[in-house]
């Protein structure tokens, strides 16, 4: 098999805000772990790049060892989660890991996968920061540049809204509502992007499901890798989980994670203030190419 993927140019905004160094990982750390969805094992390490390299893939395991950068562009497909991938070369479940990176300020960093599934671990980004720790952070000399707006962005479909407002800090308030599940019912949190509060507050939260979601993908053969030690299980109107829930309100939590990740895949910071309600990978994917638009033309 031949796999010819090219880099494209990552747009940069000119104009900067809140200027900071550019950070990468001081050394190459490992893990291996299975897949939500493939259920096969992938060995996934993290390393240093160079500054202005943002967050870039590579397949190892396939012919060429094609790269993969963390954009827009790569997206293939959200099937229950954010897929990347180029000319037949994929790799699924990326929203934990870009929102690890993306929580803990890394710029720029070389995923090495050998599988075609970042590793669910524990359903969470808990492990992922924990991994960043222990390569250590490194503070490039190059400038960090932020994307600003000047005015609202706002996508909406059905019952899916996320509207983007102007804002001197990343914020992202969300709305979950499960009308159907009266244990989940309505959470809402709106909290300040910063690396404290996304190691503290967002990255332990687990991803979760209703047991009646998932019995026809797992009888389908969609989810060869779930089980009660990478996810948060509701069913009956309670947690199976025998350890219960890390947050009262972990499924909104863990929602952020998602959004944190996805929107990451703008490939440049920006600050703004994100109100999602109800939203999922597909209108987060959706919204982050409408928002990306007016980052790049409202600042040139």
């Amino acid at each position: 098999m031949s796999i010819n993927c090219t880099l494209p140019e990552v747009k940069k905004d000119p104009v900067s805000s809140s200027q900071t160094k550019q950070r990468t990982l001081q050394r190459k750390v490992s893990l291996a772990g299975e897949g939500l969805f493939t259920g096969e094992k992938a060995v996934l390490s993290i390393g240093p790049a160079e500054a202005d390299t943002g967050i870039l893939f590579q397949r190892t395991d396939l012919p060429r060892k094609p790269f993969l950068p963390a954009i827009l562009e790569y997206v293939q497909g959200t099937p229950r989660c954010t897929m990347i991938g180029c000319q037949g070369a994929l790799i699924q479940t990326v929203e934990h890991l870009l929102s690890a990176l993306k929580g803990c300020q890394i710029d720029n960093a070389l995923i090495e996968i050998h599988g075609p599934e970042i590793p669910i671990l524990d359903g969470s980004a808990k492990e992922f920061v924990e991994l960043i720790e222990q390569a250590g952070i490194a503070e490039q000399t190059e400038e960090r540049v932020f994307g600003k707006l000047e005015r609202p962005v706002f996508w909406s479909q059905g019952d899916t809204h996320i509207v983007a407002l102007p804002s001197n800090e990343y914020r992202i308030s969300y709305t979950l509502h499960y009308p159907h599940s009266a244990f989940i019912g309505s959470q809402y949190l709106s909290i300040v992007c910063n690396e404290a509060n996304f190691k503290n507050e967002i990255a332990p939260c687990r991803t979760f499901s209703l047991y009646e979601e998932i019995v026809p993908l797992i009888e389908k053969g969609f989810l060869k890798g779930g089980n009660l030690s990478n996810a948060v299980l509701i069913r009956d109107n309670a947690v199976a989980n025998p350890e219960g829930l890390r947050f009262k309100d972990e499924m909104v939590r863990h929602k952020i994670l998602d959004l944190i990740g996805d929107l990451s895949l703008i490939g440049t910071p920006f600050l703004a203030h994100i109100i999602a309600i109800r939203s999922g990978h597909t209108s987060n994917v959706a919204f982050a190419k409408e928002l990306a638009k007016h980052i790049t033309m409202e600042n040139v």
